[in-house]
């Protein structure tokens, strides 16, 4: 039986949540919601690829991985009037996300933050660059503390609409994110990681790995980088969207990335120091500001959020460690020497061999570094999508040779669990100084995984 939640309970969690954003609204078009609601340009804006692609057929890096997840979408799917019809009395298909495989429970508190030294590039007139955060961490207790959603119900009915669904047809799922638990302080000071997701993507997207890896004792950061992402959702229901011009290069979008990225760390430093960062000074969970360790920083990212990670270290020296799933680089980043330890961390198809941002960022890197492939993953495979869209297939009229196009043939909870083993490994190892022999070579436990020497 489903229970009613105070009032006043649902606007904390929905104020600790803050948001994800939305897909295009335009199944199969790849249109961003300005663009639906005739906010058009000569270039469709954030439709494509940048104008600094070099292969715009290229599965594994695309620029916009928003239009990419469209064209996973069967051209065959229906309306969610028609869906509804065809599924005429029967419950909605209840989503579920991988477990988190560490040894905590996991709590979340979303956060607004304001850079008023920092106008927002995407804006006209803008006065400050604002972002909405959310951070992951190990929790001592959960009682009395609501799971977080996926998705805050206005972006989630955005998410599914997107797709012709609605959420009569499909209830997104809970996280392993309880709202503002207290943290588990008696593990002391937490190593903290950064999170970048891919263009036109949301914090949300990286949501199964940041849940996994705080089980883990990691405090992680998603990061929402606004009017980039297509829908971010701030305090007071305010929703904004994709404003990025048409024609925009890559290169500038991860500069502005990384000042973004800069910024969130000058406050988790706040934080550290006791302060509330937050722009409403909402609540923050117990034991928060003693667990943030400012001399251990990670970063990791997905796709173009990979990308940002190199930028973002040339940029600021306290990230001392970075990680890029399976993301193309751009920009001068890559032909900067980087003396920080670094792991590219690829699909199936994709490495060294082809792809000549790798090569050229793998020689410049003068730290430790270390290149793996995911066996059976596709470019998708390192975002929520890999669990999210086979569950969704029969309603998105989706074969099994189109999943695995997109997707590729590994297991879905497989997939979370392996990337999030070897990034804890890697970072373990760069951050606490706890030596993993999974980095050394392969392994009988972890056979999808082949190093690239």
């Amino acid at each position: 039986m489903k229970h009613r939640r105070p009032r006043h309970r649902r606007q904390v969690i929905a104020r600790a949540v803050g948001t994800a954003s939305a897909l295009a609204v335009a199944l199969g078009a790849g249109m961003t919601p300005a663009m639906a609601a005739g906010n058009t340009a000569a270039k469709p804006a954030a439709n494509g690829y940048s104008p600094d692609q070099a292969d715009e057929n290229t599965p594994w890096a695309p620029t916009n991985d928003e239009a990419l997840l469209q064209k996973s979408i069967s051209a065959k799917t229906l309306s969610a009037e028609t869906l509804a019809a065809g599924r005429k009395g029967a419950s909605a298909l209840q989503l579920t996300m991988p477990a988190p495989t560490g040894s905590y429970k996991v709590g979340m508190v979303g956060l607004h933050l304001v850079d008023k030294s920092r106008k927002d590039p995407y804006v006209s007139g803008s006065t400050s660059r604002e972002l909405m955060v959310s951070l992951w961490y190990p929790a001592a207790s959960t009682s009395g503390h609501y799971q977080a959603p996926w998705m805050p119900s206005l972006s989630g009915a955005s998410f599914l609409a997107s797709r012709g669904l609605s959420p009569q047809q499909v209830t997104l799922p809970t996280t392993a994110g309880h709202v503002l638990a207290p943290v588990n302080t008696k593990l002391g000071k937490l190593p903290v990681l950064l999170y970048s997701t891919g263009l036109h993507s949301d914090r949300a997207m990286g949501t199964a790995l940041a849940q996994d890896l705080a089980s883990r004792g990691y405090l992680v950061v998603t990061v929402d980088h606004t009017h980039d992402a297509n829908e971010v959702q701030f305090p007071g229901n305010r929703v904004e969207y994709n404003k990025m011009p048409a024609g925009t290069h890559s290169s500038d979008t991860l500069k502005v990335r990384a000042a973004d990225i800069k910024f969130v760390i000058n406050q988790l430093s706040t934080l550290s120091k006791g302060g509330n960062p937050d722009a409403g000074k909402a609540t923050l969970p117990a034991g928060l500001t003693k667990s943030v360790d400012m001399s251990r920083i990670g970063m990791f990212g997905w796709s173009l959020g990979g990308a940002a990670v190199a930028t973002s270290m040339q940029l600021d020296s306290r990230i001392a460690a970075g990680a890029n799933l399976d993301g193309q680089f751009f920009g001068s980043a890559q032909s900067k020497d980087l003396k920080r330890p670094f792991m590219l961390f690829s699909s199936g198809s994709h490495n060294r061999n082809n792809d000549s941002s790798w090569r050229t960022m793998w020689s410049h890197l003068k730290g430790y570094k270390v290149d793996i492939k995911l066996k059976g993953s596709a470019h998708l495979s390192f975002s929520d999508n890999e669990w999210m869209v086979p569950q969704m297939a029969p309603l998105l009229w989706m074969s099994q040779a189109q999943l695995q196009q997109q997707y590729g043939t590994i297991d879905p909870t497989r997939a979370v669990t392996v990337q999030s083993t070897y990034l804890a490994a890697f970072f373990g190892q760069e951050l606490s100084k706890k030596h993993s022999t999974l980095l050394d070579g392969p392994s009988s436990k972890y056979p999808e995984i082949s190093f690239v020497r």
